[in-house]
């Protein structure tokens, strides 16, 4: 069996503040396999654009290992680096601010070729109606600039310069939340079939579990700076363990008249980064009956059935009664 292309192991970042430091990534461990799409959800302010940040090394880690295809990039000097940018890029959540205003859409296109120095101008021209095409920019918008497109194409922009270095790895930052609904599933077609095409492998930030649902091979799912659930869409959607995913579940919206759903509503207050509570974070606002460990030790994310894994030191008994059910339903 091959190594997984992306291997996160024990990644924490933390910002120093003058209350102290502020656990924004907090021992997070995953992998993504070649032409994979791991989908990364949590509310806001749980840590996932900071991770994608910084498997790529945009924000540099406090600790662990990043296996870029076999090498860890954390240990490479700036130098290094920028010989691996080509290779693994980012498309931001705002297409907006993440333009330059003064740049026309064929410079924007054009930059990372022009940096890397990459061909003759000719050449990148070319490369720049290529990638024009490939992502459903029209050619009459080479010399349109970024306040003259609507948030779909700037969208579609911003993807056509991560892929001018025809990179293997996406970090795909909340890249459909700016965007009105029909203009998300076209966005979203566009980087199924780009890699479908070429390849690619994503990690897909969201905090839109239906969106996420339709992209992802498999989703982890992220609480305060740790991954409390990772598992294929299936499972997660149809078998979740942790408290905090099934209250996730429980407020996606379903267009099914007269459904009798429960929604499960989460009691009490995030806790601070800054100083986490001891033992499992979520455990103020769990409604699962607490055991001591809950308050005392900081859970590990287990494997609890093949490929599914839960943070929680109640998972055990929360399967053995889910199980119990399905056979007295059944």
């Amino acid at each position: 069996m091959s190594a997984p292309f992306i291997q996160v192991k024990n990644l924490k970042k933390y910002f120093e503040t003058k209350k102290g430091p502020l656990h924004a990534v907090d021992d997070v461990t995953f992998d993504i396999k070649k032409g994979e799409t791991l989908g990364l959800v949590g509310e806001s302010g749980c840590g996932k654009s900071t991770t994608g940040r910084a498997v790529i090394r945009l924000l540099e880690p406090s600790s662990g290992q990043v296996i870029f295809n076999g090498s860890d990039i954390l240990p490479l000097s700036k130098k290094e680096m920028k010989g691996m940018r080509s290779r693994m890029q980012m498309v931001f959540q705002d297409p907006y601010s993440s333009l330059n205003p003064r740049l026309s859409v064929a410079d924007l296109i054009s930059e990372p070729l022009d940096v890397k120095g990459v061909g003759t101008r000719e050449s990148r021209a070319s490369r720049v109606r290529d990638l024009m095409d490939i992502v459903g920019l029209g050619s009459r918008l080479v010399n349109t600039y970024p306040h003259e497109l609507d948030g779909g194409r700037r969208q579609r922009v911003g993807i056509a310069r991560a892929l001018a270095l025809n990179p293997e790895f996406l970090v795909l930052d909340e890249p459909v939340s700016a965007l009105d609904v029909c203009i998300q599933a076209q966005v979203l077609n566009l980087l199924d079939t780009l890699q479908k095409e070429m390849g690619l492998t994503y990690l897909f930030i969201s905090h839109d579990l239906s969106v996420v649902h339709h992209v992802s091979d498999r989703i982890a799912v992220m609480y305060l700076g740790r991954i409390v659930e990772m598992a294929d869409y299936q499972t997660i959607f149809k078998s979740p363990v942790h408290a905090y995913t099934k209250a996730l579940l429980s407020a996606i919206t379903i267009p099914v008249p007269n459904l009798n759903r429960k929604r499960l509503i989460l009691e009490g207050d995030v806790p601070s980064p800054i100083n986490p509570p001891p033992g499992c974070r979520f455990a103020g606002r769990c409604y699962y009956e607490k055991i001591g460990a809950c308050t005392s030790q900081t859970p590990e994310l287990k494997e609890v059935s093949p490929g599914h894994f839960v943070a929680c030191h109640l998972s055990e008994a929360v399967m053995a009664e889910e199980m119990s059910k399905a056979a007295h339903t059944g």
